[in-house]
């Protein structure tokens, strides 16, 4: 997890951990799971419960779309910039707007190179198909 944590750094320009703990990295990295090399999904619905309860897959070998957690992060500082405004004083000019779209730019950036996603959508309780003969 250091490695993907570090690679994360780097793709949100954040060398320090001031404001973005290694922690706080890691729970946007856990957020985005995503298929394995081995085609295993992170998560399968258990129908032997009731409710049916979504459960770890035990096979998956941990795999996150670092692009998605950069995406997200990126619009987060864009939103903190959002209220800033551009000003002159004293002779100089002082734009925020470049960074806003700096990380409005990112955002897009790293949400296009995200792993395309879907949903699965389970129907509970599972029919039953009881063909009549």
């Amino acid at each position: 997890m250091d490695e993907l944590i570090k690679k994360l750094r780097r793709m949100i320009a954040e060398s320090e951990d001031s404001i973005y703990t290694d922690t706080i990295l890691e729970e946007y990295i856990k957020s985005y799971p995503v298929i394995d090399v081995d085609g295993e999904e992170p998560t399968y619905l258990d129908y032997s419960t009731q409710p049916p309860t979504i459960t770890d897959n035990p096979d998956w070998i941990p795999t996150y779309d670092l692009n998605a957690a950069a995406a997200e992060i990126w619009d987060q500082k864009a939103a903190g910039l959002q209220s800033k405004y551009d000003f002159s004083a004293d002779g100089g000019s002082y734009s925020v707007k470049q960074a806003f779209d700096n990380a409005v730019k990112m955002a897009a950036k790293y949400r296009g190179r995200s792993s395309a996603s879907s949903h699965r959508v389970f129907k509970s309780p599972k029919e039953v198909n009881d063909a009549i003969s």
